[in-house]
């Protein structure tokens, strides 16, 4: 994991395809703008995302597999609440795959990669996190890089959705300053151990920062809970 927003173009960064209202969906639901437990009504939906009300209908069954939208009996779809659980168990399957990813990056990297891993991080720290979704983009694009010509498309393709899931996740919470500190050092600690060729301790740095973006995610949702439990007794 990391910081981070969907699918980038290899040149820019910039999304180039619109979503569909099954990722529209998704990701209101993730970001937090369908709260937790709402009804999601078909008809208000379709005007929402101004479409007919096929698409929804087969958004909602689609999301309903994924475990994010709950049918109650005599009620309808509702919103999954997205807590620390969920994100804990995405965050965990990060875990297992970016390690396995990185592997095959590290024993064939190029001169040329490492000089686009140099580019992008030179423009996270750039920004500086002044600007938080093209943070994600660039974020998002320096994870991307690494991955993306593994040979094993189907551990490609689930990174890039539980990318997707986490990011969308991310746009609700700050990025603590202590933990922007560490994701500029611990990005230039990897591309270190990646122009060395050192596959053990590139796979070590990333399990740690991947496990230190979940902590911290984790932690910041937390501190959501209890602000929103805290405005809810005052106005009680």
């Amino acid at each position: 994991m990391t910081d981070a927003a969907s699918p980038l173009s290899l040149q820019t960064g910039d999304q180039t395809d619109q979503p569909t209202v099954y990722e529209r969906i998704r990701h209101d639901i993730l970001a937090g703008k369908l709260e937790a437990n709402a009804r999601l009504k078909i008809s208000e939906l379709a005007e929402r995302f101004q479409t007919s009300t096929n698409p929804v209908r087969e958004a909602l069954q689609q999301l309903r597999g994924e475990g994010l939208v709950i049918f109650m009996p005599n009620q309808g779809a509702r919103v999954r609440p997205i807590d620390m659980d969920f994100v804990r168990d995405v965050n965990e399957v990060g875990l297992q795959l970016e390690p396995y990813l990185l592997r095959w990056f590290v024993e064939t990297v190029s001169p040329e990669d490492i000089e686009a891993l140099e580019a992008i991080q030179s423009e996270i720290e750039e920004l500086n996190f002044s600007d938080k979704p093209r943070h994600s983009r660039l974020n998002e694009r320096f994870h991307q890089l690494m991955y993306e010509r593994h040979y094993n498309r189907v551990a490609y393709n689930l990174w890039k959705q539980h990318r997707e899931i986490l990011s969308a996740i991310s746009t609700r919470i700050p990025i603590a300053i202590g933990r922007r500190e560490a994701i500029l050092s611990e990005h230039r600690k990897l591309i270190e151990c990646i122009r060395a060729q050192d596959v053990e301790q590139a796979a070590k740095v990333l399990y740690h920062h991947i496990e230190d973006a979940g902590q911290h995610l984790v932690d910041q949702l937390r501190i959501e809970e209890m602000r929103k439990r805290t405005s809810q007794s005052r106005i009680a």
